[in-house]
C-alpha cells in the first residue's frame, strides 16, 4: 500500500529507516515526509484525497494531493485509510501505576495528562508519548485517596488555605498543568475506588483494601476555594475528584472548572442545571464507571443540558486498555448522543485548545507531527480507532503497519 516518489536528494539513511520500519521504535527522522490518504481529519473536518506535509516535528502544509505535485519529496501512500491528529487522554495514572509510555503511544494516544501521580514538566512529544502531569491530588488531613494510597507521589493534605495557596504554588513551579483536588467522602456503590463496588471490597488500583463504611474526610468550603483562587491567579485550571452530590457542592460553591469523572452517584438535577450553566467541563470516564448506578443518568442529562464532555478514560485503571479506549467513545455516542465526527474532535483540537498547547490536536500548519491512521472510516466504526495502523510523534514515526 505505500508508495515512494520524488525522493529529496538529502534524504538520509535514518530517514529511510524510519519510513520502512513497521512497528519499529522511534527513529530520528530528518527529512521531510508527504503523507497521503483516502481521508485526512485536520482537528475539524474531513477532507477526502488530501495530503500532509511533516517536517521539522511540525506539520507544515495540508493540501490536495495535486498541490504538491511538483514538491520533491519522500511520500508515504496510506491508500484507503484515515490520517487523524494523535488522540489527548485528559485523565490517567501512567506514572504512578509505571503503565509504558511506549505502549499508550503505540495504541493512539499521543498527549496523556496525568491527573495524581509524580510531579514534572511537561515532557516529550518528539518520538515520545507527550506526558503532562497535575503532581499530587490536593485533600483534606486522611481524605481520599491517603488511606488506601498513602501519600508519596498521590496525594498532598492541606489543612488550611495558606497551606493550600503555598501547595497550589508548589506544584505550578513544578510543571503541574493542571491541580487536581479531591472531594471524595467514600462508600460509593459501584465506584472503583469504594468498598461499595460491586465486585470487590478493595482499592481497584492495586493497593490496599477500602472498607465498605468508609467515610473520610472532605476539604472545608474555604479551603477549596482557596485553591481555585490561586490556581486561576496562576493560570491555572482545577479539576476534582468528585462521584457525589456533597463534592458536588463543594466543586460547585467554588468554581472548580472540571470534574474529573462523570459522577458516580445520580446527583440532584439543580446540581446538574448548575454544572451546565457554569460551564464545567465533565472528563468522561464512563468506561471506567460503567458499574456506577448514577452514571448513564447523569450522562444524559448532562447532555441533554449542553453541558461540555472531554473525553478521559482514566488510563491505569485495570478495566481500561492502554491506549485509546474504543467504547469509551462508544458511550458518548449511545449516552452522551455526541456525533462519531464530534467524539472525534472532542479527542484532538477540542482537548488541544482545553490544554492551551496552540495547534496541539490538529493537522494544521504548524500543528506538532502527533498523527495516527487506522484502516477504512473510524466514522462508521468508531472501535477501528482503538487498534491504530500508524503512529507518529514529533514527527517520528513509532508504528507503521501498512509496510508489510
Amino acid at each position: 500500500m505505500n508508495s515512494q516518489s520524488g525522493f529529496s536528494p538529502c534524504l538520509t539513511l535514518l530517514a529511510v529507516l524510519a519510513l520502512t520500519s513497521p512497528g519499529g521504535a522511534a527513529v530520528a527522522q530528518e527529512a521531510p515526509v508527504l503523507i497521503t490518504a483516502a481521508r485526512v481529519f485536520d482537528g475539524y473536518t474531513i477532507r477526502n484525497d488530501a495530503a500532509v506535509l511533516i517536517a521539522d516535528g511540525k506539520v507544515a502544509r495540508i493540501d490536495s494531493r495535486e498541490a504538491f505535485n511538483e514538491i520533491n519529496v519522500n511520500t508515504l501512500d496510506l491508500g484507503d485509510a484515515t490520517l487523524l491528529p494523535g488522540f489527548i487522554e485528559l485523565h490517567a495514572h501512567l506514572s504512578y501505576q509505571q503503565v509504558p509510555a511506549d505502549t499508550v503511544l503505540r495504541h493512539g494516544i499521543t498527549t496523556v495528562r496525568d491527573v495524581g501521580g509524580p510531579l514534572h514538566q511537561p515532557q516529550g512529544g518528539d518520538g515520545r508519548l507527550r506526558l503532562l502531569t497535575s503532581g499530587p491530588i490536593l485533600t483534606a488531613p486522611a481524605g481520599y485517596p491517603i488511606p488506601s494510597l498513602g501519600e508519596t507521589d498521590i496525594a498532598m493534605p492541606v489543612a488550611n488555605e495558606q497551606q493550600a495557596r503555598e501547595a497550589v504554588r508548589k506544584l505550578v513551579a513544578g510543571g503541574a498543568v493542571v491541580i487536581k483536588v479531591a472531594l471524595e467522602p467514600g462508600g460509593e456503590a459501584g465506584a472503583p475506588w469504594s468498598g461499595g463496588h460491586a465486585h470487590s471490597h478493595g482499592h481497584q488500583h492495586g493497593h490496599g483494601a477500602v472498607p465498605a463504611s468508609a467515610s473520610w474526610p472532605l476539604l472545608p468550603a474555604n479551603v477549596v476555594k482557596a485553591i481555585v483562587d490561586e490556581a486561576h491567579l496562576l493560570g491555572r485550571k482545577v479539576s476534582a475528584h468528585l462521584a457525589e452530590p456533597k463534592g458536588a457542592q463543594l466543586a460547585l460553591d467554588a468554581g472548580i472548572d472540571e470534574w474529573a469523572h462523570t459522577p458516580c452517584e445520580t446527583l440532584p438535577d439543580a446540581q446538574l442545571q448548575r454544572a451546565a450553566a457554569q460551564q464545567v467541563r465533565i472528563v468522561s470516564t464512563i468506561d471506567t464507571l460503567s458499574k456506577c448506578p448514577g452514571v448513564n443518568s447523569n450522562v444524559k442529562r448532562l447532555a441533554e443540558l449542553d453541558a461540555v464532555f472531554l473525553y478521559g478514560a482514566e488510563i491505569a485503571h485495570p478495566d481500561i486498555p492502554w491506549g485509546i479506549d474504543g467504547q469509551e467513545l462508544l458511550y458518548l455516542q449511545h449516552l452522551a448522543g455526541m456525533a462519531p465526527l464530534e467524539i472525534i474532535r472532542t479527542v484532538t483540537s477540542k482537548a488541544g485548545q482545553y490544554l492551551n498547547i496552540p495547534l496541539l490536536g490538529t493537522l494544521l500548519p504548524g500543528a506538532p507531527a502527533d498523527v495516527i491512521a487506522v484502516k477504512a472510516d473510524p466514522t462508521q466504526k468508531l472501535k477501528l480507532l482503538e487498534y491504530p495502523d500508524f503512529v507518529m510523534s514529533g514527527g517520528k514515526i513509532v508504528l507503521n503497519q501498512f509496510e508489510k
